[in-house]
């Protein structure tokens, strides 16, 4: 079933990628009509999200963020497939770095870097980063159960040759890199939401307490890594703009969580800015009602 689904899905998906981008936009309009309006996608969960994260807005202006998501979430699935055919000129034009010599000259320290970043902006052309580094570059991600998409998936976002790390293998596998010598950038989507039962930390995010992971900051300190945050910006439908800003150059000159900490302090500043770029359908405040005794 997995090889039939993938037979009769990639040509679509092929043929879609190859379309000139405001036919995709377009495409892509038409998309968020049908989920927010006729299916209603999660709408549930992202009004209550927004609610939550800004109890002081009026239904009017919560509305107005959620549509305002919806359309660049759609825009985000239609780029998905564009990166499969999309050349580098094209992407280097779409997708660009305001201080890329941040980043170069904290490789100069001959240490690895965690690039600790979130579901904000775009995600998906930040592989073309490669491009400007001198470094290897691994990205953690997380294996698709249709074993034909999850190779296409590496396959389209190791095309500027970004390797890709599958989160039960991660800590391993960047441990591996380390004894062997390997200096390298590793990016981790750090904003997800832990178990409950297995979080190390808990703290206020978007107004909110809540457990969140804390393996980059970890990871960072126990193999002496450099820490930085990027933040992407949508500029207008199709672009966007990464900017860097280093966290921590010696991670174990940090008090616990304190990395974290940051993290989190710079991601809300900008989900505060232009909250519509979020990825509000995640149930990302679903523990709220189970902070521990030692975190209230």
């Amino acid at each position: 079933m997995q090889l039939l689904a993938y037979i009769l899905i990639y040509p679509i998906v092929w043929f879609l990628s190859i379309l000139p981008t405001r036919v995709l936009y377009f495409f892509s309009s038409i998309l968020y009509l049908f989920i927010f309006y006729i299916i209603g996608y999660r709408r549930k969960v992202v009004r209550a999200n927004l609610k939550l994260c800004f109890p002081e807005k009026t239904e009017a202006e919560i509305k107005a963020i959620a549509k305002k998501f919806y359309l660049h979430f759609c825009d985000m699935i239609f780029e998905s497939i564009k990166s499969l055919t999309i050349s580098e000129t094209e992407i280097k034009r779409r997708f660009q770095f305001t201080n890329i010599e941040e980043i170069q000259n904290l490789e100069k320290n001959n240490k690895s870097i965690m690039l600790m970043c979130a579901h904000y902006g775009s995600w998906e052309w930040i592989f073309i980063l490669q491009k400007y580094m001198k470094n290897d570059g691994y990205a953690v991600y997380k294996r698709l159960e249709n074993k034909y998409f999850d190779k296409l998936v590496k396959k389209i976002r190791a095309k500027y040759n970004t390797y890709l790390i599958t989160t039960k293998k991660t800590v391993l596998t960047i441990r591996n890199l380390n004894n062997e010598g390997k200096i390298a950038n590793f990016g981790f989507l750090s904003d997800q939401s832990p178990k409950a039962e297995k979080a190390k930390y808990w703290r206020n995010f978007m107004g909110v307490k809540v457990p969140v992971y804390t393996g980059a900051e970890s990871l960072a300190k126990e193999l002496d890594m450099s820490v930085m945050f990027f933040r992407t910006r949508k500029v207008k439908r199709g672009y966007y703009e990464t900017t860097f800003k280093t966290i921590a150059l010696d991670a174990n000159k940090y008090k616990d969580f304190e990395i974290t900490d940051l993290f989190f302090d710079y991601l809300e500043e900008i989900i505060y800015k232009e909250p519509a770029y979020y990825l509000w359908t995640h149930k990302r405040w679903k523990h709220r009602d189970k902070v521990p005794k030692e975190f209230q």
